[in-house]
Formats: C-alpha cells, sequence, structure tokens
C-alpha cells in the first residue's frame, strides 16, 4: 500500500517538475528582434524571458545604466535589456550550481555544507560567463569598426572634396560605405538627422553608441569645425590619414606581441614533445649498455 502511494506521489512530483520546466516553452513568442543570431540564444531565451520578469524589481539603477551600455556597445538590438543579462547569469548559476551541488552530495563523502560552498564557487564562475560574453561581444564590434572606420573617412572626404555638403558626404558613404557596424550606426545617425535632431547632437550620439575614442575625437573636431566655420576638407583629411596611421601601428603591436603569444605553446608543448623525440633513442640506448 504504501509503496503505490510513494510511486504515485514520486509520478506526480516527476510530472508537476516537467510541468514547471517546460512552460516557459508555451509561452506567447516574443518579438523576432529579441532573439539572437547565436543558436544557443534562441534555445534558452524562453527561460530567460521568465527570469527577466522576476529578476526586473530587483535590478539597482547604477548596474541597469552599466548593462545598457554594454548591450549598446555590443550592438544588440533594441529588445534586449539589463533584467535579459541578469537572467542569463541566474540562469547560468542555477543549471551549474544545482547539478553541482547534487553531485557532490550524492557521489562523494562532502558534508551538505561543503557541497553548498563547492556549488556556490562553480556557480559563481558560471555567473560571470554572461558579463564576460556580453563585453568581448563589444570589443569585437569595436575592431570590426575600427577597420571599417578609416575607409568610410576616405569616402567622406572625397564627397566633400568633390562639392558635397557634410550631410550628403555622410549619406553618400552610408550608401556605398562597406557593411558592417558602423555603417549601420551611420545610417541609424543619418535617421536622426532626418527626424529632426541637429548633426551634431546626432553625431554626439553616434560617438556615445560606438563608444570609440576616434569617433568621439571626429564629431569633436567636426562640432569645431561647424562653431568657427573652418573649411571641412582638410580637416576630414587630416582625420583621414591620422586613423589609417593608427591602423598600421595597431597591425604593427599585434605583430610584435605574436612571439610573445607563441612562447607558451612553444615552450609547454612543442618543446616536449622535440625533447621526447630526440631523447627517447639516447635513453633506450643507455638502457641497453647498462644491461
Amino acid at each position: 500500500m504504501w509503496f503505490w502511494i510513494s510511486c504515485f506521489a514520486a509520478g506526480v512530483s516527476l510530472c508537476l517538475f516537467s510541468w514547471v520546466l517546460t512552460r516557459p516553452l508555451r509561452l506567447p513568442p516574443q518579438p523576432a528582434g529579441a532573439y539572437s543570431k547565436h543558436i544557443g540564444i534562441r534555445m534558452i531565451w524562453p527561460w530567460v524571458a521568465v527570469f527577466a520578469a522576476a529578476s526586473q524589481p530587483f535590478i539597482p539603477w547604477p548596474m541597469r545604466k552599466a548593462l545598457r551600455q554594454q548591450i549598446q556597445k555590443a550592438g544588440l538590438d533594441t529588445a534586449w535589456h539589463a533584467e535579459h543579462i541578469v537572467a542569463m547569469q541566474m540562469l547560468a548559476f542555477s543549471c551549474c550550481a544545482v547539478p553541482a551541488a547534487l553531485a557532490a552530495w550524492i557521489y562523494s563523502s562532502l558534508t551538505l555544507t561543503h557541497s553548498a560552498a563547492v556549488a556556490l564557487g562553480l556557480g559563481g564562475l558560471c555567473l560571470w560567463w554572461p558579463r564576460r560574453w556580453l563585453a568581448q561581444a563589444g570589443l569585437r564590434r569595436q575592431r570590426q569598426m575600427l577597420k571599417e572606420f578609416p575607409f568610410l573617412l576616405d569616402m567622406t572626404t572625397l564627397c566633400v572634396e568633390a562639392g558635397l555638403n557634410l550631410q550628403g558626404a555622410l549619406q553618400q558613404a552610408a550608401a556605398n560605405g562597406p557593411p558592417g557596424p558602423l555603417r549601420y550606426e551611420l545610417r541609424h545617425a543619418l535617421a536622426d538627422m532626418r527626424a529632426g535632431m541637429t548633426r551634431l547632437d546626432a553625431l554626439q550620439s553616434l560617438a556615445d553608441r560606438t563608444d570609440m575614442p576616434a569617433v568621439r575625437q571626429l564629431v569633436t573636431a567636426l562640432g569645431q569645425a561647424d562653431q568657427l566655420g573652418m573649411s571641412l576638407g582638410p580637416l576630414l583629411r587630416a582625420q583621414s590619414e591620422q586613423r589609417r596611421a593608427e591602423r598600421f601601428l595597431r597591425a604593427e603591436k599585434l605583430a610584435l606581441e605574436a612571439p610573445v603569444k607563441m612562447l607558451f605553446p612553444m615552450i609547454f608543448c612543442i618543446f616536449p614533445c622535440t625533447f621526447l623525440i630526440i631523447g627517447f633513442p639516447i635513453v633506450v640506448k643507455l638502457i641497453g649498455v647498462e644491461f
């Protein structure tokens, strides 16, 4: 009798657990912009949405502002908010801490307190991953924009020297420039200008979204030229040459860093194999001589 009652209770508990676990899949679909191109983000997004709704009231405003800046820097769409990053952290912590605690408690001789400490340690490492992913996405986007920036400046300079005004030159650069995040941000700035925002404010918003010193310097120089009535052709030409020189300097820096980065694999991977291949016949001969 008690055996069947226990089986029934276990079955009900399993059904309830499965219902709670799969409930986010039955929620109304999110807008298409909320999903990333990454397949992993698309798979976990229903649970991210649930955790985001639960964590939204508890996120402090300084943290919310910092996450909003990082999301903007990473180029994620407007459907992403600070609570989604916090939800990813909570989901990563739950997926790592709970199985680690159960495994450490069941399959080892650790006490419950030690198992909880192990789970908190692993969960803390997983808690760090979403913020790291967001920061790396922003850095990759900035590196790509730095590659595109000199070419867009060259096109803008040529159009200004050919007789177009600055907004027309920017429109030509946005229409014919290389596809990438900087071209998208430039089109966003031009859309702000068409919506009624002043040119300087739109370019300042562009500098804030990209968070790149090179773009900030260009916007500052354009603002000073607009106030003083300077000619834009020589100014843009000087900015273009400076950005191209900085790009060559970054390439030289990476080339000089390559030998230093190769030391670790050479010392710990290549050299031991080489010494093993060279020394093994010598050791065999020495052993043969001793016998």
